[in-house]
């Protein structure tokens, strides 16, 4: 099963530090029944596409409370063994929560199939929507329209090995 680990750019570093992604249980995002249901299509590349989008939101998220960080988000795509994730049967109805899961635990980096990070060009626009995220989840118009720049920009696709570069550890 892919899942799509949501992880600002230092949570990337320490995953390549460690050589794993999360502590178990963590959250990440996968092609759910739910996320199925709402997206309304069979075709699994828009499926992923959309489960990817979904982490990168919660990058999003993340960046909204660690203030100092870089404002690019940042997603790794990693394959898990069908088990180790489960969406919350509780959760499945909420809006927020589509394509959710929870991995059980640690999941070594040498799973990942690729990372997805925002460009260089984006990272006014991430911070913006960082920012305004507080208000936007207020039902603040004029902030969900800050938020939703955010996603007019698409992450860039980052081979595994590209990883140190990414996070300041290469030559």
């Amino acid at each position: 099963m892919r899942v799509y680990v949501p992880l600002t750019l230092p949570g990337l570093a320490e995953a390549y530090k460690t050589g794993e992604l999360g502590e178990g249980p963590f959250v990440a995002y996968a092609v759910t029944p739910a996320l199925r249901e709402w997206y309304l299509s069979d075709d699994i590349e828009e499926l992923e596409y959309a489960a990817l989008n979904r982490a990168a939101v919660a990058s999003l998220r993340l960046l909204a409370v660690e203030p100092g960080v870089v404002r690019r988000r940042v997603v790794v795509a990693v394959d898990v063994a069908d088990g180790a994730a489960a969406a919350d049967p509780d959760r499945g109805l909420d809006s927020a929560a589509l394509g959710e899961v929870r991995v059980a635990g640690p999941v070594p980096l040498a799973r990942a199939a690729a990372v997805h990070v925002d460009s260089d060009d984006a990272e006014t626009d991430v911070a913006a929507a960082a920012d305004a995220l507080g208000a936007a989840d207020q039902g603040d118009d004029d902030a969900q329209f800050t938020v939703d720049g955010a996603e007019d920009h698409e992450l860039l696709w980052f081979a595994t090995q590209e990883i140190p570069n990414l996070v300041g550890l290469g030559d």
